[in-house]
């Protein structure tokens, strides 16, 4: 395995973090949705879920006030 790392890291004045501090505010101010892959298929990116998502909510609001 080849050392990628460029020569301006350096992990001795790095010292003193915190693995996972901000996880949980992470975990609860995210709202992603993981795909199955035959759906993401369908949808080239994050526009395009929601607008279909979007159309879908207005189909169903139509349908519940017939």
């Amino acid at each position: 395995m080849e050392d990628e790392l460029r020569p301006e890291y350096d992990f001795a004045q790095m010292a003193g973090g915190i693995r996972g501090k901000y996880v949980e505010q992470y975990r609860t101010q995210t709202n992603l949705v993981r795909l199955d892959p035959d759906v993401a298929q369908a949808f080239p990116n994050d526009e395009a879920v929601n607008e279909a998502l979007r159309l879908l909510i207005q189909i169903a609001q139509r349908q519940q006030h017939h």
